[in-house]
C-alpha cells in the first residue's frame, strides 16, 4: 500500500465494504513500531495468556505476512515482548497484531515492523504451549480467517478476503 491510505481503499471501494470482503477493525489498537504502514497476508493464531506459540510463528521466515494473534483481549499480561519482535524483524515478517498486551515497548518502537496492540503491561505471560494455529477468529468485530489480506497504517486496520490491486 505504498501511497494509498485504509482511509482511500474505503472510499474507493464502498463495493467491497457492502459486500463485506472488505471489513475495518475496531478502533481499539495502539500503534507500536517504525513501521506505521504495513500491509499482507494473515496468519490466524488464538492464546489465551500464553505466548509459547507466538514466538514459534515469529521464529519461521515471515515472507512479508503479518501475525494476527487472539489473545482473549487480555489486558493481565503481555504475549507479546521485544525479543520476539526483533526475531520478527529480522525474519521478515511484515508487522504483527495482538488483542492483547505487550511488554517492551521502547526496544518494540526501535524495530521497523508495523505491531498493533491494545496496551502494554510488564507481566509475562505463561508458557504451556495453548492455543490454535491457523483458525477463524474474531477480534474488533471482525471475523479474520487465514490467507486474508492485511492493511494498516496510521487511519486503522482493514481487513480483505484478497490482495487489493490499489
Amino acid at each position: 500500500m505504498a501511497l494509498v491510505t485504509t482511509a482511500e481503499v474505503c472510499d474507493a471501494n464502498p463495493q467491497l465494504i457492502m459486500s463485506g470482503e472488505l471489513r475495518a477493525l475496531q478502533p481499539t489498537f495502539q500503534i507500536y513500531g517504525r513501521r506505521q504502514v504495513f500491509s499482507g497476508p494473515i496468519v490466524t493464531l488464538k492464546v489465551f495468556e500464553d505466548n509459547v506459540l507466538v514466538r514459534e510463528f515469529l521464529e519461521e521466515k515471515g515472507n512479508g505476512r503479518v501475525l494476527v494473534v487472539d489473545g482473549g483481549a487480555s489486558l493481565r499480561c503481555a504475549i507479546l515482548g521485544g525479543n520476539p519482535v526483533v526475531q520478527a524483524q529480522n525474519n521478515g515478517w511484515a508487522g504483527i497484531v495482538v488483542n492483547g498486551c505487550i511488554r517492551d515497548v521502547d526496544e518494540i518502537n526501535g524495530c521497523d515492523i508495523g505491531v498493533r496492540a491494545l496496551a502494554s503491561h510488564p507481566m509475562k505471560a505463561n508458557k504451556k504451549g495453548m492455543g490454535e494455529k491457523h483458525v477463524p477468529i474474531n477480534i474488533a468485530g471482525t471475523r479474520i480467517c487465514d490467507g486474508e489480506w492485511l492493511y494498516a497504517d496510521t487511519d486503522g486496520i482493514l481487513i480483505s478476503r484478497t490482495e487489493l490491486s490499489v
